[in-house]
């Protein structure tokens, strides 16, 4: 297989260089793109050394199977062609063809098969916190239809990149050294405190990353499920955490919930209260997993079920769940 990743020197770029490592992902060739900022830069992968060449309109694509792109919606709407041209199957972590009707938008635990139709050549990778939520779902739906959700997120700072990171980082040391504290990447501090808006307010009062949750859900389990979203970001600095009420077609018992959770692809069962065992973005970062645990019936509806959900967003929220896409390409390609 030739490959391509688009964005190789951020945030997700890095991470699908080592998602790629870890899975032992069958590469022929790698080939790395990026801005004019990284152009030139060398990461090793494999053995080797790799350059990062420009993204330009030509036929650098030519040859390539797979490429995986992850370098701003932008950058996605103005070379989708470019890198599409001869026969490449781009893989895009944007948000720019998420809700394109003739673009399918996959998880591959949940609809892998959508990834088979692809008339522009193009699959979207959901919005982190939307994979998340929806790997969870996949395991109550099967038990039950779901009619609605109400979710909270309590998402981490690198949900807006390594410098929004290393801004974290930045604000304790000045707080705690008694220095004017910068906000750049944030519209307020993060640090000691949290912030009830994750992108741009729409007209309806939710947000667009809260919007993301409402349509990509609908999309991608191909449901008439309603989703109302709060995003929230906290001072955590890698794995999102969810607070997710389901509501059921008919009621579903937690140890019903349990059984299905435990055997659910891709989620790890963490719920014994007894023993304060249950997940938190401090132990789980770099995990591939989604983690459920706080399952509990709901004390104001029959038909509803509380639970809670942690998983690594730049992993399996953006890097994994596009290999994994990729992996599942392959194999059908094969048969």
């Amino acid at each position: 297989m030739k490959i391509a990743i688009v964005g190789a020197s951020g945030a997700v770029g890095q991470e699908f260089l080592k998602v790629l490592a870890e899975r032992n992902f069958p590469i022929d060739e790698l080939r790395l793109f990026g801005s004019e900022r990284s152009a030139g830069t060398r990461y090793s992968f494999g053995g080797k050394e790799i350059e990062v060449k420009l993204l330009q309109h030509n036929d650098d694509f030519e040859g390539i199977d797979i490429a995986f792109t992850s370098a701003g919606a932008g950058t996605s709407k103005e070379f989708a062609k470019t890198i599409t041209k001869h026969g490449a199957i781009m893989i895009d972590n944007s948000s720019a063809f998420r809700m394109d009707e003739d673009v399918p938008l996959v998880v591959p635990e949940v609809n892998a098969a959508d990834a088979l139709c692809t008339p522009r050549n193009i699959i979207a990778n959901p919005n982190c916190t939307t994979i998340q939520m929806v790997v969870a779902l996949k395991a109550i739906e099967n038990l039950s239809h779901i009619k609605r959700v109400h979710v909270s997120t309590y998402q981490a700072a690198s949900g807006a990149g390594a410098a929004a990171m290393q801004e974290l980082h930045d604000q304790y040391r000045q707080i705690v050294n008694n220095e004017p504290v910068r906000v750049e990447k944030f519209a307020y501090q993060l640090a000691y405190n949290v912030i009830p808006q994750i992108d741009v307010f729409t007209e309806n009062g939710y947000t667009k990353e809260e919007m993301k949750m409402y349509h990509e859900t609908r999309k991608i389990m191909h449901s008439d499920i309603k989703v109302s979203a709060t995003c929230v970001r906290v001072p955590a600095l890698r794995s999102h955490s969810e607070s997710i009420w389901v509501e059921t077609e008919r009621p579903i018992s937690v140890e019903e919930a349990r059984e299905a959770f435990s055997c659910a692809e891709g989620v790890v069962l963490q719920d014994n209260p007894e023993k304060k065992d249950y997940p938190m973005p401090l132990f789980l970062a770099g995990k591939d997993p989604v983690y459920v645990g706080r399952i509990r019936k709901d004390l104001t509806d029959d038909c509803g079920l509380s639970f809670w959900t942690v998983s690594d967003q730049i992993k399996k929220g953006a890097a994994l769940n596009a290999v994994q896409i990729a992996e599942f390409l392959i194999k059908e390609w094969r048969k």
